[in-house]
């Protein structure tokens, strides 16, 4: 062997002998320092993650009765990146699926279509990762197909699942009080911590609008996780590591089921009273409020809805009759969003506003017939002259050129077009003090504001339709001409004055305001709250629906206090004649005649009708009223969109709220002398039955 040889030789010993070496120290490394770190990878193939969702804690009445609960039932889901991974994208699966759940291919894949632009219900808001639950009604026999054959369904699963129930105890159905609940979406799903696995459960819902929002941290409790074996067919064979979930707990709130029931269906005569006399009655409310509290009793709006539509998913049908127009909107709430002028209910606030600016509580004024605001005759209601008559007088009676006066001289003293540096404005003060124009703070999502036209709102609102304004005046409105000339003219001529001037408060905006009109836009919540302050005397509380949250067991997890009321700016003896006033309104005054043959030994009612005009509309109906005059609980509003006056729509569904509250000769009381419960009510046994 020649030197070159050999020395190749040994070159290849070296290689192969480092290599042995690198191999040999890989295989150590592999098997010993990584060894733990491979074992468990390798158990991952054989094991899957699977949340537990917590059950949803229920949201209970005053007296513990179910106004929301869960009841179980068979959900069959989809998980989509299960059939992504097959060769036709799963559609053979679907198709297996729907001949056994009696369904189409095409509508099943519809349900597990992901929601976006363009894109009709039914589909899937939720994460795209997370199983879709496509049926939550499923035969036990057609399940049990299903999980026998495994092989044949991968991604399908089907098991007793919780999901919402709506048992209407007392007849009480608060849909927008109570909202509802929605998949939990990616981005909600980013933002979770705290548990170390990658899925959530089909049913992992969380709250949209209402109680199910606001409270849903509380309701959701805490999901589990289970840790299970499966062979090569995905079928489950034991289970490696359990965690049990913490259920959610149950919100006790405010609300009392029977009178719930009771204003919902006061709302429902009035309006349906209302058509039968020709009026659109479009839209309403029902509210009661504890003066002493905050707590609210009941929260009733019209147009309604089953919450129970949401369970199992909803067609593009029915959403969009949620939504629209045509079914008058049903998902919002006209107790808490709704804004409407308040009509004559509104002269609470300016009485004091009037008293407060320096007129005398006792004197006497004239009601005439109408009064000239500047160059503009503002009449009373149907031009009726009353004669001199006291403030007391004026708020029975409803005079409205009374309050106009008081409107026009505050104007005039602030400097009327020419306004002061600083303003008094003492209606419009006094009308923020009572908590309008803000929102209130109650326990809910989702509240509006109001509106309180000030000359800050005057100017912003011009800035905001200076260019529309012009333009009407200098083209005019031929398309009304063809149809209407003399309506044409005079919106020529408004569009020409707010051109010009639309941002100067005028003498008129400052009379309407005064009764509650024009430009002014209240709540039934704001409203009740407001007679609930003039009714206390003089604490503006914050409304309050949640009372605590109570674990299932019992146990106290927190109560729900609300935060100090405010004080209203006005003397107590003028809180006090504004309530001896509107006592006499119920028996002598503008609803006398839908209180006649009220028991008012059972329960002394004061309180105001309000009939505000709405332009292009019919007018909005309003009755607001406090109990019992001498020692006041409750406040009750009621609101009838285009329902007329609010003496012939209104007043007699407060009317009904306070009969079935109290009572009458031949009907039992709701509450028991007018008390409410005073503890905390116990946990019913949640069923769990479909």
């Amino acid at each position: 062997m020649n030197p070159r040889t050999h020395f190749r030789l040994v070159v290849l010993y070296v290689l192969v002998a480092a290599l042995l070496l690198v191999l040999i120290g890989r295989m150590w490394a592999l098997q010993v320092l990584e060894g733990e770190h491979y074992r468990a990878v390798a158990a991952e193939n054989r094991t899957r993650d699977i949340v537990v969702p917590a059950t949803r804690g229920m949201i209970l009445d005053d007296r513990g009765r179910p106004l929301v609960r869960n009841r179980s039932a068979l959900v069959v889901s989809v998980d989509r990146t299960t059939l992504s991974r097959q060769k036709d994208g799963g559609q053979t699966v679907l198709k297996r699926l729907a001949a056994v759940l009696g369904t189409s291919q095409d509508e099943m894949s519809k349900r597990i279509r992901l929601c976006g632009p363009g894109i009709k219900r039914p589909c899937w808001p939720g994460s795209p990762y997370q199983p879709i639950p496509v049926e939550d009604h499923v035969d036990p026999k057609r399940a049990l197909q299903i999980m026998e054959r495994q092989e044949d369904f991968p991604g399908i699963t089907a098991q007793v699942q919780a999901v919402r129930d709506y048992p209407r105890p007392e007849g009480a159905r608060p849909a927008q009080l109570l909202g509802y609940l929605q998949p939990v979406t990616q981005e909600e799903l980013d933002k979770r911590k705290g548990l170390k696995v990658t899925g959530y459960s089909g049913v992992d819902l969380v709250g949209r609008d209402g109680l199910e929002a606001q409270y849903d941290s509380a309701l959701s409790g805490e999901p589990g996780f289970r840790k299970v074996l499966v062979d090569s067919q995905g079928r489950v064979t034991g289970t490696a590591q359990e965690k049990p979930p913490t259920a959610g707990g149950n919100l006790v709130t405010s609300i009392d089921a029977g009178v719930q029931g009771a204003a919902e269906k006061a709302l429902k005569n009035a309006i349906d009273g209302a058509r039968k006399q020709g009026r659109p009655a479009d839209a309403g409310a029902a509210v009661v409020m504890d003066v002493r509290t905050g707590r609210m009793i009941a929260m009733a709006s019209y147009p309604t809805y089953d919450p129970g539509i949401w369970t199992g998913g909803i067609s593009q049908d029915e959403y969009d009759a949620l939504l629209g127009k045509k079914q008058g909107e049903p998902l919002i709430s006209r107790v808490t969003q709704g804004q409407f002028a308040p009509g004559s209910t509104f002269k609470i606030s300016s009485v004091a506003a009037a008293v407060k600016d320096g007129n005398s509580l006792t004197g006497t004024y004239d009601c005439p017939g109408s009064y000239n605001v500047g160059n503009r005759a503002f009449r009373n209601f149907e031009g009726e002259e009353l004669g001199a008559m006291s403030l007391h007088t004026a708020l029975v009676k409803s005079c409205d050129t009374i309050f106009y006066r008081f409107a026009y001289q505050e104007w005039q003293r602030d400097g009327g077009m020419k306004p002061k540096k600083n303003p008094s404005d003492p209606m419009v003060r006094m009308a923020r003090d009572y908590g309008f124009g803000s929102r209130t703070g109650v326990d809910l999502p989702s509240e509006s504001e109001g509106r309180i036209p000030d000359r800050g709102w005057k100017k912003s609102f011009w800035d905001a339709t200076k260019a529309a304004n012009c333009k009407g005046a200098k083209t005019g409105y031929p398309e009304v001409a063809k149809t209407d000339p003399a309506r044409a003219a005079y919106l020529k001529a408004v569009a020409t004055e707010n051109c010009t001037e639309g941002y100067v408060w005028r003498p008129g905006d400052a009379a309407n305001f005064s009764v509650g009109q024009g430009d002014v836009l209240v709540t039934p919540l704001q409203l009740v709250r407001a007679y609930a302050a003039m009714a206390n005397g003089g604490k503006l509380l914050t409304p309050r629906l949640g009372v605590a949250v109570v674990r299932p067991d019992g146990s106290i997890v927190r109560r729900i206090d609300a935060p100090p009321p405010r004080r209203l700016p006005v003397d107590g003896k003028v809180l006090k004649y504004i309530r001896e006033s509107l006592a006499e309104v119920t028996k002598s005054g503008t609803a006398s005649g839908a209180f006649s043959g009220f028991d008012f030994k059972r329960v002394d009612v004061g309180g105001k009708t309000g009939t505000a005009e709405v332009y292009g509309k019919q007018d909005t109906s309003w009755f607001a009223s406090f109990g019992p005059v001498d020692k006041p609980r409750f406040a009750v509003v009621a609101m009838v969109s285009q329902g007329g006056q609010g003496a012939q729509t209104s007043a007699p569904a407060v009317r009904e709220i306070w009969e079935a509250m109290y009572g009458t000769k031949d009907r039992k009381a709701i509450l028991q002398d007018g008390r409410l419960p005073s503890e905390l009510p116990r946990m019913p046994v949640e069923g769990t039955a479909p």
